[in-house]
């Protein structure tokens, strides 16, 4: 039997497990998709948490949790801006990350966004595309020393008078 998934909202003491699942996702999740030094590039194994405190300062974000442990988070503006989202390696493909998104899309329409968009990884662009995003744009982008793909996708929102 699989545990009942809990959403919460973030707590500034959750900052060491929000970045920790960060590292094990994507060493775990993207290996498959990028290279050690890009991996390493994007996650460093010792996360620099003052850099992860400042990028979540703007944000809203969202923490999945099952029996207590973390499975994934999002985190996202008020603009319609999905900055991040990853689930544990442990937790993938077990609606986690499906979960999160449907919470942050109906807060988000609800208070009048009308687009979401995202800069999505080759890892997580399937998701967004089954969540009906588009790619509206393919990226280079160098961090860290390494180049690396991504993809500008987006979503329209109907109006939520508009659903009924």
């Amino acid at each position: 039997m699989t545990a009942a998934l809990t959403i919460r909202a973030y707590q500034e003491g959750d900052l060491e497990r929000v970045a920790a699942l960060f590292t094990a996702a994507v060493h775990g999740l993207a290996a498959q998709h990028y290279n050690e030094r890009q991996c390493h590039a994007w996650a460093p194994l010792s996360p620099d948490l003052s850099r992860w405190r400042e990028r979540l300062a703007g944000l809203t974000t969202l923490l999945a949790l099952r029996d207590g442990t973390l499975a994934g988070f999002i985190a996202y503006a008020a603009d319609g801006y999905i900055d991040l989202l990853f689930t544990h390696p442990d937790a993938a493909r077990c609606g986690v990350a499906t979960a999160l998104y449907q919470q942050a899309e109906a807060a988000l329409r609800s208070s009048g966004c009308t687009e979401l968009y995202t800069e999505a990884s080759l890892v997580g662009r399937p998701s967004f595309a089954r969540w009906a995003f588009e790619v509206s744009e393919e990226q280079y982008v160098e961090f860290g020393g390494q180049m690396f793909l991504r993809y500008e996708m987006r979503k329209q929102l109907a109006a939520a008078d508009e659903q009924s």
